[in-house]
C-alpha cells in the first residue's frame, strides 16, 4: 500500500498505518515532511523540543530529526513493537521525504479549521537541515 502523507494528520496516519501493519500489509508513506501536527505550533515545537533534549546523548533515548523519521518513530509508538509479531510489522514500513514516483493513495483528509504545523518544520526546529 503506498500513502501519500499531504495534509494528513499524524495521529490518524500513525493510526491506519498500524492497523495495516499489523493485518500483514506492507506501508510506504510518502510526503512525511507535509503530514500535519493539530495544535498550537509553539505548544507543539516545545513538546518535540523537550523530547530531542530528554535523556543522555550517549544511552538514549534517542529523538530522530528528520521528517521521515519522526512518522516512523510516531508510528512504532503505535506497535507493540517489542514483541516478534510488532516487530515484524514495524519492519514492512517505509516512509519518505518527496514525492512518489507511483502513484500514491491518499489518506481520508478533513479540512483543519484549528492550528497546526507540519512536520516539517518541527523537524526544521529540531535541527534538520532539509
Amino acid at each position: 500500500m503506498i500513502v501519500d502523507g499531504k495534509n494528513a494528520v499524524l495521529g490518524r496516519l500513525a493510526v491506519n498505518t498500524a492497523k495495516k501493519l499489523m493485518a500483514g500489509e506492507e506501508v510506504h508513506i510518502y510526503n512525511a515532511e507535509k503530514v500535519i501536527i493539530t495544535g498550537r505550533p509553539i505548544e507543539i515545537k516545545k513538546k518535540y523540543l523537550e523530547r530531542r533534549a530528554r535523556g543522555s546523548p550517549h544511552h538514549g533515548p534517542f529523538f530522530p530529526r528528520m521528517p521521515n523519521l519522526i512518522v516512523r518513530r510516531t508510528i512504532r509508538g503505535m506497535l507493540p513493537y517489542k514483541t516478534n509479531k510488532g516487530r515484524t510489522a514495524f519492519k514492512k514500513l517505509r516512509v519518505y521525504n518527496g514525492p512518489p514516483k507511483e502513484k500514491a493513495e491518499s489518506v481520508a483528509t478533513k479540512q483543519i479549521r484549528s492550528k497546526f504545523i507540519t512536520v516539517g518544520e518541527v523537524a526544521k526546529t529540531l535541527g534538520w537541515s532539509g
